[in-house]
């Protein structure tokens, strides 16, 4: 089985309430800013290619938070490989947002900023294991949440 790593941010901010930002790609197909990592790319280059391709956020608009990372791996089907089944691994990291920043679109129809008021049902193999996760990170210390 062709296996297949994908990397990105999950962006928070604190102004003017707690919310993650969450792209759309029509009605029911949610994502966040992530991608395919490149040759000679790690992980975390992967993962701020994309957010600043997909929304036009730099790296310098965020503070990212080390102590939380995300890994989740399922099987999927990709049309890219003829619809062939996969194994998908993603790898999500948090960033804050540390300034106001204008959304740029590359790739996906709308995005919002999601309150954050867990338990959050969006997407059920990647975000809500994320978001479930997170919401754990933070109960262990609301310090960690930058304010």
């Amino acid at each position: 089985m062709r296996h297949v790593k994908s990397c990105g941010i999950l962006v928070m901010r604190t102004q003017p309430q707690l919310s993650f930002l969450l792209m759309q790609q029509h009605s029911q197909r949610y994502d966040l800013p992530k991608g395919h990592i490149e040759v000679g790319e790690d992980e975390l280059g992967c993962a701020l290619r994309e957010l600043y391709e997909e929304t036009g956020i730099p790296a310098t608009a965020i503070h990212l938070d080390f102590a939380f990372r995300f890994t989740n791996s399922y099987t999927t089907h990709y049309n890219k490989f003829g619809n062939e089944k996969i194994e998908k691994t993603v790898v999500i990291f948090l960033g804050w947002l540390m300034e106001e920043v204008t959304v740029t679109l590359s790739e996906h129809g709308s995005y919002q900023w999601v309150n954050w008021n867990p338990p959050h049902i969006i997407q059920k193999k990647m975000i809500n294991p994320l978001l479930e996760q997170l919401d754990k990170y933070f109960q262990e210390d609301r310090t960690r949440i930058i304010c």
